[in-house]
């Protein structure tokens, strides 16, 4: 039984990995599309009239969100920002900082500030976090930045 959920771990890790690979040929919104995970990233993304940008030469380094992320915010929330496009924008330039952060950047106490002016604090301490979500997949390289797989929407202070 032992064998068996170790096995199963091992493979359910594997597929995790190869689902978050990342393609140095494709920019940050093609690798986010490839993967099959961010479908509400990528919408809101489209949405917000931000889809060109994430396209455009970079670099970025994008803290992006699960789909179960975003299924996890208060019922209404995805949908209200999506019939918001300026609230969506800001949300969403919130998860993103102009350059190329690899993990390797990082240290403990780090304040990174976004495309939206607000701040992001990186702990590094028992895992890395950015503000309270934490990041469960680092370093997905793409064109032009750095994906930075996250299980929480961070929202900019009001």
């Amino acid at each position: 039984m032992l064998r068996r959920t170790f096995m199963a771990l091992t493979a359910t890790a594997a597929i995790a990995t190869a689902a978050y690979a990342g393609d140095k040929s494709k920019d940050i919104v093609d690798t986010a599309v490839e993967a099959g995970t961010f479908t509400t990233l990528v919408a809101a993304v489209e949405a917000a009239g931000l889809a060109d940008t994430l396209k455009g030469d970079g670099p970025f380094t994008v803290f992006a969100p699960t789909d179960e992320a975003f299924a996890a915010l208060p019922e209404g929330t995805v949908d209200g920002l999506l019939a918001d496009p300026e609230a969506l924008a800001e949300v969403l330039t919130y998860h993103v900082v102009a350059g190329k952060v690899m993990s390797g950047d990082l240290s403990n106490d780090m304040e990174a500030a976004t495309v939206n002016g607000a701040d992001v604090t990186i702990m590094t301490e028992g895992g890395v976090m950015v503000n309270d979500a934490n990041v469960v997949t680092a370093d997905v390289e793409a064109s032009n930045g750095v994906i930075h797989v996250i299980d929480k929407v961070i929202l900019p202070p009001s």
